[in-house]
């Protein structure tokens, strides 16, 4: 009897697949040929779930901010943490993030031109996705009066959005 997976699994199991495959191997250079062939996948199978190369690396750069939000979660979630104060908490949410270094690869394939709606579309998923655990934080940050302000979600989507400028090197390559 052969063994079915409903779409969603099997679409989940393609992005896991090429996001690993991303690591290892340069995006731009890797031809949708050699994803079938490295995925064990027919072509019909990858035109049935993504329409091209590009969809695939979105659905790919999606699932690592699902699961950056994920251990953020687990991480406030935590005995040694979600006791802490807001400032603390905003420290260790920040110091043990490893989306940029874990991802390193397959985040720069977004800073090519051609990627550059991507880019910015998938900075807005990440900001909307991530700013309402930053702002859970500033809000209690507000009660302790470490922090103040009256748009704690906003707040949270300017720093990210701004860290974000700061620290990527696809926008500008600062130095020292």
């Amino acid at each position: 009897m052969r063994n079915t997976k409903n779409a969603d699994q099997r679409r989940l199991e393609i992005i896991k697949k090429a996001e690993m495959l991303f690591r290892i191997t340069n995006y731009d250079t890797t031809t949708i040929s050699e994803l079938t062939t490295c995925l064990n996948i027919a072509k019909g199978t990858f035109y049935h779930y993504f329409s091209s190369k590009g969809e695939l690396l979105e659905a790919v750069v999606e699932n690592i901010i699902d699961e950056e939000l994920r251990k953020k979660k687990e991480l406030l979630s935590m005995d040694r943490v979600k006791n802490l104060s807001a400032f603390e908490k905003l420290k260790i949410i920040i110091i043990e993030d490893t989306i940029a270094s874990e991802n390193d690869s397959i985040l720069n394939s977004l800073h090519n031109p051609e990627n550059a709606i991507m880019y910015t579309k998938l900075l807005g998923k990440y900001i909307s996705k991530l700013a309402p655990l930053y702002a859970s934080i500033f809000s209690q940050g507000c009660n302790e009066g470490i922090f103040k302000t009256d748009h704690p979600l906003e707040c949270a989507e300017f720093i990210i959005a701004g860290c974000n400028y700061i620290t990527n090197s696809g926008f500008h390559s600062w130095d020292n």
